[in-house]
């Protein structure tokens, strides 16, 4: 049995305590990830891998080193959505790929033998144990997640489109509605975002109803806020799919109309939020780290 890919995922435990440090010892996912690309010049083409669930390679890789950090105690797992430096995190020295090595050979150890203990069967060696396009723990889509994206991808157009219009109205949005038909310069429906009685934005919104694998690129973005100029003030553009990393910096580019980028993970994320054809369930992970000081006397 051929031998799997040395894990890739051990190089980002330095780059990522280092975004975090640069960030004033706390960021959100994304955040920390794009600090890192961009510290450390990653090229788009690299940026715009994906995984088989069609999520982005590098913030899984990312994501998954966030993982053993908290694990070890570099990083507070306590609050949900962000990351934060614990003392030990932020006083911590540059950490090595052989020091990354040795953390993740260590957990994975700890890992193996929990999994050991319930099964009673001999696993193979540690660092061939992790597979980032099959394990997922908070962080790749988990397969209920990878369930809702192939029920979104296997709608019709229209459908999407109506699945939509329902999403934004049970996020806060009036008066949504779709414009249909193709000779509207791709733009899909319309709808009012109200911020106080005040204040009230029109919003423009694209669907596009991708297949795992495809991205929305930049020529696509800047095409739809060509055509929502002058017509609204914000825009949305949600996918089933991923945009490239050229596509998420024009939609931020200074000087133009921002445009809102909804990808497959955070559309999940919205159906979950609303609880929109999804049904809440709770689900508790062990906390290895927890019980790491009892293992010794």
């Amino acid at each position: 049995m051929a031998k799997k890919k040395r894990t890739e995922f051990i190089k980002w435990f330095g780059p990522l305590l280092d975004a975090l440090k640069d960030l004033g010892d706390s960021g959100r996912p994304r955040e920390v990830s794009d600090k890192i690309a961009k510290k450390l010049e990653l090229p788009d083409s690299f940026l715009d891998e994906t995984l088989k669930s069609g999520g982005s390679k590098f913030h899984n890789q990312v994501a998954w080193a966030r993982q053993y950090l908290v694990w070890e105690g570099y990083l507070d797992a306590s609050k949900h959505g962000t990351w934060k430096l614990t003392d030990k995190g932020r006083n911590a020295g540059p950490i090595s790929e052989d020091d990354a090595h040795k953390i993740f050979l260590k957990w994975v150890a700890i890992n193996q033998e929990n999994r050991k203990g319930k099964s009673g069967e001999e696993k193979a060696e540690p660092e061939l144990l992790i597979n980032l396009d099959e394990l997922a723990p908070e962080i790749m889509l988990l397969n209920e997640e990878v369930r809702l994206l192939d029920v979104l991808r296997s709608l019709s157009p229209e459908g999407f489109e109506k699945i939509c219009r329902e999403l934004l109205r049970e996020s806060g949005f009036e008066n949504v509605e779709i414009t249909g038909g193709s000779a509207d310069g791709g733009i899909d429906g319309y709808g009012t975002l109200e911020i106080n009685p005040f204040v009230s934005f029109k919003v423009l919104f694209q669907c596009k109803r991708y297949k795992e694998g495809n991205t929305v690129s930049r020529a696509q973005v800047g095409d739809f806020r060509n055509a929502m100029i002058g017509r609204a003030e914000k825009g949305i553009i949600i996918t089933t799919s991923t945009f490239s990393n050229a596509a998420i910096q024009e939609a931020h580019r200074d000087g133009a109309p921002k445009v809102e980028l909804v990808d497959g993970t955070m559309l999940v994320k919205m159906f979950e939020k609303v609880e929109l054809g999804v049904v809440k369930r709770q689900v508790y992970d062990v906390d290895m780290s927890y019980f790491e000081k009892y293992r010794t006397k």
